[in-house]
């Protein structure tokens, strides 16, 4: 049994998918999508063209080693275009779906197999005798002997100060991608986020409602940071920051280190500094207790993102512009409670004078992006894996406990053979994990991973018939 599943529809389960066509010969390579388009997921199968990546097209890919650059594919769409440029996010999810198929056709005419099922998984079980089987239907399993988990970002659940009333009213929307539904223009909405989902939230907002009000509210009310127009010089003393980033121990003297490199070389943009430490995150990341993981979720993580996780500067002056005409308020509040049906009544506790308001909304989107709280979200595959113990929740809900290969430990502690994750699920063993530029070497290094151990296995083999 040599066959691999892998589960997931998004980017991630398409870097996967591709990459094992590319890299493993000998059984087929199963792709268990579910029932949404391959390949997109949500984070590129928006239609809306203000949604823009928030990395240059430069920087874009799918797989480490692919047949057209992801410029060249866009051009062909929008004319010319530069690798400095910040491009639709749609251009890449198509961009995704080519560059896959390109794969197919590949694989069709060596002659490997594969399936494509839009089916979505749910029951993954250990067999005695080694590998999975794996539940798509009913009455349909596939026995494989690995399993990789790419399900991506799973479903909002409503924050837990929000009535039933707002649930069940129709005015309380969960999925920020489905704007759509709602027919009637609203007076006000709220957005509860500042993040990058809440970014575009309020874009496509100002579009589809353009007489709105609009408000944001998060705890710190800081919207994400923008880049620069074109790219950065590197900080000259980058390398010997890195390193004396890695022998801190604790969040507040990184912290420190951070502020003192940005003052003593002050000509150097901030934001060139916070990408030079990109490929060492993962490592800070590693070296820290849960003690001081928990810490830094507490107390750095929201200034953290909005300065490593930026918008495209188009995004940017579009906000800006919105602030500007008075159509968007940004509040640094918490939100105590959402009552009533429509318009909704949002408690807020103002961060600064602590004070408590209440705001009136017709419309309230939930916008707060990934949730990775495997334990207590609704998604069935990942609850089963979790009560059978072939997977453990990490202890700060940021997906599961896996090796540094993403091969999952079970509730024994053991690393569960052939069962591994990409992307999102790996959050607290990575930190970032989640960005095209990880995706891509992960995908490529699993699969280079299969691909040895299979053919270790057949030279085995081989060398016991010689015996």
């Amino acid at each position: 049994m040599a066959d691999i599943a892998v589960i997931g529809g998004g980017a991630a389960g398409a870097a996967a998918f591709g990459e094992l066509l590319a890299q493993c010969h000998g059984g087929t390579v199963h792709w268990i999508v579910g029932p949404e388009t391959p390949g997109r997921g949500v984070a590129y199968a928006t239609r809306d063209d203000r949604h823009l990546l928030n990395v240059r097209a430069s920087s874009m890919g799918i797989f480490l080693e692919q047949g057209e650059e992801f410029i060249q594919h866009a051009s062909r769409q929008l004319g010319q275009v530069k690798g400095t440029d910040f491009l639709p996010r749609r251009l890449f999810g198509d961009f995704i779906q080519a560059q896959v198929g390109a794969r197919i056709d590949a694989a069709r005419k060596a002659g490997r197999s594969f399936r494509i099922h839009p089916e979505s998984a749910s029951e993954i079980l250990r067999r005695t005798e080694g590998g999975y089987a794996v539940r798509i239907r009913a009455d349909r399993w596939l026995e494989v002997s690995q399993v990789v988990l790419a399900v991506g970002a799973l479903a909002q659940r409503p924050l837990r100060t929000v009535s039933r009333a707002a649930l069940s009213s129709g005015a309380y929307e969960l999925d920020p991608w489905r704007l759509e539904r709602h027919a009637k223009a609203p007076r006000r909405v709220l957005v509860i986020g500042t993040g990058l989902t809440a970014v575009d939230t309020l874009l496509s907002a100002s579009m589809q409602w353009p007489n709105a009000e609009l408000v944001a509210v998060s705890r710190h009310g800081l919207l994400p940071c923008t880049h620069a127009p074109l790219p950065l010089a590197s900080c000259p003393r980058q390398q010997e920051l890195n390193q004396a980033l890695l022998a801190c121990d604790g969040v507040a003297p990184m912290l420190r280190l951070v502020r003192k490199a940005m003052e003593d070389v002050p000509d150097v943009d901030w934001r060139s500094v916070i990408d030079g430490m990109r490929p060492i995150n993962a490592l800070l990341w590693q070296g820290l207790s849960n003690d001081q993981r928990r810490q830094f979720l507490r107390h750095a993580r929201w200034i953290w993102e909005a300065s490593r996780h930026r918008m495209a500067p188009a995004s940017g002056q579009l906000v800006q512009q919105l602030q500007e005409e008075g159509r968007l308020q940004v509040h640094a509040a918490r939100v105590l409670g959402v009552e009533g049906s429509a318009p909704l009544q949002v408690a807020l506790r103002e961060r600064a004078t602590q004070l408590v308001s209440t705001l009136e909304a017709d419309l309230v989107i939930q916008a707060t992006g990934l949730d990775t709280a495997v334990a207590y979200g609704a998604h069935d595959l990942l609850a089963q894996l979790l009560r059978d113990g072939l997977a453990v929740a990490d202890p700060l809900q940021l997906g599961v406990l896996a090796t540094g290969d993403g091969q999952l430990l079970g509730a024994s502690g053991e690393p569960q053979q052939g069962l591994y994750a990409i992307g999102s699920l790996l959050r607290g063993n990575l930190w970032e994990c989640t960005a095209m530029p990880e995706i891509r070497i992960a995908a490529h290094r699993l699969a280079a991973q299969f691909s040895a151990q299979r053919a270790a296995a057949q030279e085995s083999v081989g060398d016991s018939h010689n015996g």
